[in-house]
């Protein structure tokens, strides 16, 4: 491994992983900036223009060399990007900020007012040391008066002469500052913390990462996205090679820590990863061998965007409108936005319910039990798991209707017979019995009635188009009515004595669509339905 990667990153010195083994998600390229010292950690300044860190000789007559790599210290170099991703015409930046020690990794604040970069921990002419004789990376901030003049630099209050800090990055909104340490009692060797910014510009405290991201290995190198991805680098196991760059959404505590695979990632060192915000293409570093010196610096094209599994948690109480007391046994069905049934679960004692659903999708529960009304909730989940989604339903009793032993009265009828009529037909596909989600939604109106009306019974009436022997239609017909049967029983909560399933076939088609007449798929989906009536009366 090369020394320069290692010690630059800090001068010093289980998660989940998936891989994205799709090696046609991106292509990259070797930039002929690179030469045979270490080039690497690239980051825009505005639309066309690429600072990055390099070791290249200085105008000395005496030359000043780290001694680790025989190399000259880094200094950071502006240069132009070409609309092939070269980097052009760099020059450095002024000597207020390259000083004759160590400076690389830099991130501008969005209005590219202000600037953070790393640097050996050396302010004022004073380069300060640990109790060892050591002296470890800082962080500091500048303004930037022009592309290559910074003024006013100061150091973050939370440096340390007696541990590093470095690799700065913003979050989309530039209200958290992330960086690498090995502040004692760290998860690993290198963690990545974050900081809060405060309005009136002073600092939280460093905060670790947890183990979301970090493991008793190095993570380094860290890079927040528009798009809410942190990429970063570690040598954790499982990788490719050495260090491997990998993605995770922090704002989603179950999402899992993607490695980007090849090309992006090889059996040795890639790190520094950067991509261009609101676009598809961006920088990485990397000492592959096929490479032009030490480290250098690939451009690299995403063909296809990156898509880290995203889980978040609905769940909530069923209870009594009235009285504010649990209901156990209540029915709870998760649908999502296009109203197919995504799972369901009959609460316990505790009233309790909870599904995983997909980040940042549209859903619906609906919960339900007999002699109660129906109550349901519409939602949209996001990323912020520990915001979490709270869906409490409230069921309020229905009234019970009482009857004569002999069946419903004629009123009782013709109310519930009336609410039946309102519910739209349900249809199916040529030659299938599944209830589609469209069906699905009306479904869920007739176990409503069904509750609402608690002494009806009711067939569930289905029926074919022509096509086809009337045999097989009237087998077909069964079918779709049993179906409708089940799905209204075991979603619903409703007792199967209550409903039956009556088959007719195609013998009550509902337009001229009979045996030998040419009809349209649409005229033709008229007759495939199941339709709903009182039987008890």
């Amino acid at each position: 491994m090369k020394k320069i990667t290692i010690i630059i990153a800090l001068i010093m010195l289980s998660v989940k992983v998936t891989y994205a083994q799709d090696t046609e998600r991106y292509t990259i390229k070797n930039l002929e900036v690179n030469d045979e010292f270490s080039n690497f950690g690239a980051t825009y300044y505005g639309e066309n223009q690429i600072i990055y860190a390099s070791p290249r000789a200085k105008s000395r007559i005496i030359k000043n060399l780290w001694i680790p790599n025989e190399q000259p210290y880094l200094d950071l170099y502006l240069g132009t990007v070409t609309e092939e991703g070269e980097i052009i015409d760099s020059q450095k930046i002024n000597r207020a900020v390259n000083t004759r020690y160590h400076e690389s990794s830099v991130v501008y604040t969005s209005d590219m007012q202000t600037v953070y970069f790393t640097r050996d921990n050396y302010y004022e002419k004073d380069l300060n040391k640990d109790e060892e004789g050591m002296t470890h990376l800082a962080i500091y901030k500048a303004t930037v008066s022009s592309p290559s003049e910074w003024t006013n630099i100061v150091p973050m209050p939370f440096n340390n002469k007696d541990y590093s800090v470095g690799h700065p990055t913003l979050s989309a909104d530039g209200k958290t500052l992330y960086f690498v340490s090995d502040i004692p009692g760290s998860y690993g060797q290198t963690d990545i913390f974050k900081v809060a910014i405060n309005e009136d510009g002073t600092y939280g405290d460093p905060v670790n990462l947890g183990a979301q991201v970090n493991t008793s290995d190095r993570e380094m190198f860290p890079f927040m996205s528009d798009d809410g991805f942190l990429y970063f680098s570690s040598d954790r196991a499982g990788g490719m090679g050495d260090l491997d760059i990998y993605a995770v959404r922090l704002d989603a505590t179950t999402s899992e820590v993607q490695n980007l695979g090849m090309p992006i990632n090889s059996i040795n060192d890639d790190f520094a990863f950067l991509k261009k915000k609101g676009a598809d293409y961006g920088y990485f570093s990397s000492n592959r061998s096929e490479g032009h010196g030490d480290d250098d610096i690939y451009y690299f094209k995403e063909l296809e965007p990156l898509q880290i599994p995203c889980d978040q948690v609905a769940e909530g109480i069923v209870t009594n409108k009235e009285t504010g007391e649990k209901i156990s046994g209540a029915l709870v069905i998760l649908f999502d936005e296009k109203g197919k049934e995504m799972g369901s679960q009959i609460v316990k004692e505790d009233a309790k319910f909870s599904f995983a659903v997909d980040c940042n999708s549209n859903y619906k529960v609906v919960g339900s039990k007999e002699t109660y009304t129906i109550d349901s909730k519409t939602f949209t989940s996001n990323t912020n798991v520990a915001l979490g989604l709270n869906l409490d339903l409230s069921l309020a009793v229905e009234p019970v209707v009482t009857t004569t032993p002999s069946g419903l009265s004629k009123d009782e009828f013709d109310q519930c017979q009336g609410a039946l009529d309102l519910v739209k037909n349900i249809y199916f596909d040529l030659d299938k019995s599944f209830i589609r989600p469209d069906a699905a939604l009306e479904l869920s109106k007739v176990v409503k009635i069904m509750q609402r009306c608690p002494n009806i019974k009711v067939e569930a009436s289905s029926h074919t188009d022509s096509r086809s022997t009337h045999a097989y239609n009237e087998a077909l017909s069964q079918r779709r009515a049993q179906a409708t049967v089940d799905f209204i029983t075991e979603t619903g909560g409703i007792l199967r004595t209550r409903i039956n399933a009556v088959g007719y076939g195609e013998t009550r088609i509902q337009n001229r669509c009979v045996d030998g007449v040419k009809c349209s798929e649409i005229e033709h989906q008229i007759n495939r339905r199941t339709q709903f009536d009182v039987s008890n009366y």
